[in-house]
């Protein structure tokens, strides 16, 4: 865990170097609105880190490196049609680079070329785009289906030949899950036995549930021994599903993006853990990308190493660490790490749970 969180100390110290690069090279004092404009594309709110976290962090970075900076926002609220239209409405308006989190990576990549030719970098965020992107910034995928791998077979210590889990993945338009899956894979070939796997349209919790409940049909209750869940918004629909089916006790479920339901899942003994990704860091580095890219400066300068598209191109990149979360290092992550307070954690039904997680002061 220290090594995790030594690793992702050192990512944020290159971002904000890299930040207070782009501020001094920017300060011109220019009233706000008078100089580059930055769109920003959301894929959906289903996920609710995009409209809670990763919007005002961006914006709010965005506007500390370039204090005369206009951003454009707009949510495809999973419409991969309405986010062709908006990014067509980006350039329309003349913005002078583009973020984007796409709805279908495979999809959007006309669009991303469309941009491309009229002279609109497009940083790819959080997601890989297929197209001509200029820069990219997200996490280390693998690393996150690795880190959920490991968890599980940690809360698996004492299984048996034969133990089966159930794979619950993400989006399989969204190019992180197969990552994800990657990672996770790489892990547990021969260590478990995959019973069933499922795909997730739109990370949609309501097909997680779905898909459990039939799992759970077909495998049998007692033959599920633990549950790969990708995100947290899965892992809700996931054990939902356990619950409605008088599943006890609940096998261990794995999450990602520390959503503060999970941590209560977690710290409830629901959920066995998330994996948190720093958003901070990730908006630092995706609006130090894009206000580089809006003055046509290079952005090798803020990446720390580089990525190859679909297409073969090898374009400058952030991939930052994540950490794994579980109920016993909540503290020394989310807590230390300011994402929450034990108040916003120990409500009241998790008093008791919570002084047996160290969670107290």
């Amino acid at each position: 865990m220290k090594a995790f969180i030594r690793d992702v100390a050192i990512a944020v110290v290159a971002v904000l170097t890299a930040l207070a690069a782009c501020g001094q090279e920017g300060g011109t004092g220019v009233h706000a609105g008078s100089g580059p404009r930055i769109g920003l594309l959301l894929p959906d709110a289903i996920t609710s880190r995009w409209e809670s976290k990763d919007r005002p962090l961006l914006e709010e970075k965005i506007k500390q490196l370039c204090r005369d900076c206009t951003v454009e926002h707009a949510n495809a609220n999973g419409d991969v049609a309405a986010q062709q239209r908006q990014v067509d409405s980006m350039i329309t308006k003349g913005v002078d680079a583009l973020v984007l989190v796409a709805v279908d990576a495979s999809a959007l990549s006309a669009a991303v070329r469309k941009a491309h030719d009229a002279g609109v970098p497009v940083i790819s965020y959080d997601r890989l785009d297929e197209g001509p992107i200029s820069g990219y910034v997200s996490f280390d995928g693998r690393e996150v289906g690795r880190l959920q791998a490991r968890a599980l077979l940690q809360a698996m210590a004492h299984r048996a030949a034969g133990d089966q889990i159930v794979m619950i993945n993400g989006d399989p338009t969204d190019p992180n899950t197969l990552l994800f899956e990657a990672g996770a894979l790489s892990v547990l070939k021969g260590k478990v036995k995959i019973g069933k796997t499922y795909d997730t349209p739109m990370w949609r919790s309501d097909i997680a549930n779905m898909n459990m409940s039939g799992a759970i049909a077909d495998l049998g209750a007692r033959n599920i021994n633990g549950v790969y869940s990708a995100n947290d918004a899965l892992a809700s629909g996931i054990i939902s599903a356990l619950r409605a089916n008088k599943v006890s006790p609940l096998p261990p479920v794995t999450g990602q993006d520390a959503d503060l339901g999970a941590v209560h899942r977690i710290v409830g003994g629901e959920q066995y853990m998330t994996v948190w990704k720093p958003t901070s860091a990730e908006a630092s580095a995706g609006a130090a990308m894009a206000v580089a890219a809006a003055r046509g400066e290079n952005l090798h300068r803020i990446a720390t190493g580089t990525v190859r598209t679909r297409g073969g191109n090898v374009v400058p990149a952030v991939l930052l660490t994540p950490v794994s979360v579980t109920a016993g290092t909540i503290k020394d992550t989310l807590v230390k790490g300011g994402v929450y307070t034990v108040q916003q954690i120990c409500v009241p039904r998790l008093r008791t749970a919570c002084h047996r997680a160290g969670l107290t002061g």
